[in-house]
């Protein structure tokens, strides 16, 4: 069986870093990730996904990735259930094995970072008019 998740996107609030009863630092955080294509009014549209990472991995996140920051997570999938006040909730979430820290210490989208630096930090997509597997006419195709 395969259960493996890439992602790239920023972060929509700053990371949550808690410990559990044990000592085991658990960050939360949302990324936003950009679906490859554009709604009928033109706007491209995202996705928030919830991860998780653990430990040393963890305590990094919540200390060097803020609100607004570029990041990649390599993980998987997983869901979980517990009793809400109006019944079940079920949580589907990616257990992070990996964070990548995709923009240099101090950059960012956020205007906040733009303030403090005093400059235009504005990010260039790299990924931006890349073609989409789902792009490619056959006669492209090797064989």
């Amino acid at each position: 069986m395969i259960n493996r998740v890439i992602l790239v996107g920023r972060l929509t609030k700053d990371p949550e870093l808690r410990y559990t009863p044990n000592g085991v630092a658990v960050c939360n955080f949302t990324l936003a990730v950009n679906r490859p294509y554009t709604n009928q009014k033109g706007e491209r549209e995202a996705d928030f996904i919830n991860c998780v990472v653990y430990r040393k991995q963890a305590e990094n996140a919540a200390n060097f990735l803020k609100k607004g920051n570029l990041a990649g997570v390599d993980g998987r999938l997983q869901t979980r259930s517990y009793e809400g006040q109006n019944g079940k909730v079920f949580v589907t979430e990616v257990i992070a094995d990996s964070v990548q820290f995709l923009e240099p210490k101090g950059k960012g989208s956020g205007e906040q970072n733009n303030a403090h630096s005093g400059q235009n930090t504005a990010y260039n997509d790299p990924f931006a008019g890349e073609r989409m597997p789902s792009d490619f006419d056959d006669m492209e195709l090797p064989f």
